[in-house]
């Protein structure tokens, strides 16, 4: 019996990111984003066989791939979320071992930000009212507010501070100054995140995610293929997968995200330990999420989230555990379902790309392990790839 075949991530790049208002359109970030991760893989086109996107017009992936003049073999549309871009990669990754593609294309693109200032959409207040949504939308259960209610019911339970929640966007943000391509890059305190407006409580405006423009597009590819690329590979070591809920009254506990499934899934396919990671890309559009699915990986205990981020250990510079290297949602680019751009930042930090914010062990060699685990909707979908350099 043959066994399965490895596949590796062999390009990875963004699209241009930020505020652009000068008339791009999300096709347009998505073929800039292709286009990139393709050169840098130095790969043309044809050799993709294997497409995969969400969140862009009525027969997503198909008019994207029409716009980038593909004509794959192997499609997924799964769409989750945030999580989306994980668990697009854990299929695709079973795609290549199984041989239904060689060279799979992840890619995504939004002007979320630009649509808003011109007056193309307004800001998302539910995903809608149909289903089990029908039950929470009515009486203005937005989004926001369930991340508030869920990082509440953390604090009730055990006794997390709003101080200690705030230091996951001070760190963020001292992340963010190392990365040029950050759309906010200024220091901040905690003082600064507490005394901002309110937006829903507990969270104050710095606790949330900003919203920019932008694209991210990661190539997959066969280890047969690997060796006709550009750049070194980094190979998909495990992944995991998960959804939980939809209503709130579903979710069985507030303080456990399905991080804690899909986390333990994709540690135990790879192998490996969760202290062994030398950084973490977590999906973070407030901090409570990052907090939470640092327990819920394993990194600390549950209830110990608290304590774990108030010691800095999440900054590139002498932090611990480096986490969201690049500044993350809260600080560099969030122009939507942010999942892959968690999954562009490991690859450039294991190739020793990440400029003045590369992390290094502490002999000073480059780091090895990297998880990157997105989530979903209100903590109802996650997906987690952990990611090796050999």
């Amino acid at each position: 019996m043959t066994p399965p075949r490895r596949s590796a991530v062999v390009g990875a790049a963004l699209s241009d990111c930020g505020r652009l208002d000068g008339g791009t359109t999300a096709y347009a970030l998505h073929a800039q984003a292709a286009r990139r991760a393709l050169a840098d893989a130095g790969l043309d086109r044809t050799a993709v066989d294997g497409f995969a996107s969400a969140g862009l017009g009525t027969l997503a992936p198909v008019e994207v791939a029409e716009y980038l003049g593909l004509r794959p073999t192997w499609v997924d549309s799964t769409s989750v979320g945030g999580a989306t871009w994980e668990v697009m990669a854990a299929h695709a990754a079973d795609a290549i071992a199984a041989g239904h593609a060689r060279v799979v294309l992840l890619v995504y693109g939004s002007t979320a930000r630009a649509d808003i200032r011109a007056g193309r959409r307004t800001g998302t207040l539910s995903f809608g009212a149909r289903g089990p949504l029908q039950f929470e939308a009515p009486y203005g259960h937005t989004l926001i507010a369930k991340y508030a209610m869920a990082a509440r019911r953390h604090m009730i339970e055990y006794g997390t501070t709003i101080e200690q929640l705030a230091e996951v966007a001070v760190q963020a943000r001292a992340n963010a100054a190392l990365n040029p391509e950050a759309l906010h890059r200024t220091p901040i305190t905690v003082d600064d995140v507490l005394s901002g407006p309110l937006i829903a409580d507990p969270f104050t405006k710095l606790h949330c995610c900003l919203r920019s423009d932008g694209g991210a597009a990661v190539l997959l590819a066969a280890e047969d293929v690997v060796r006709d690329c550009r750049t070194a590979p980094v190979w998909v070591l495990g992944t995991g997968e998960y959804v939980s809920h939809s209503a709130m009254s579903e979710w069985p506990d507030f303080t456990v995200s399905p991080a804690a499934v899909s986390g333990r899934t994709a540690f135990g396919r790879a192998g490996v330990r969760p202290e062994e990671m030398d950084l973490a890309e977590l999906y973070d559009a407030f901090t409570y999420m990052t907090l939470v699915t640092l327990e819920d990986l394993g990194f600390c205990g549950k209830g110990e989230g608290g304590a774990f981020v108030e010691k800095g250990r999440l900054r590139v510079e002498g932090g611990a555990l480096p986490v969201n290297t690049d500044g993350g949602g809260l600080s560099a680019q969030h122009p939507g379902m942010r999942g892959l751009f968690l999954l562009v930042e490991a690859v450039r930090q294991l190739r020793g790309e990440g400029g003045a914010r590369q992390v290094r062990r502490s002999d000073g060699s480059l780091p090895a392990l990297a998880v990157a685990s997105g989530t979903g909707g209100w903590f109802c979908s996650s997906g987690t790839v952990v990611l090796g350099r050999e």
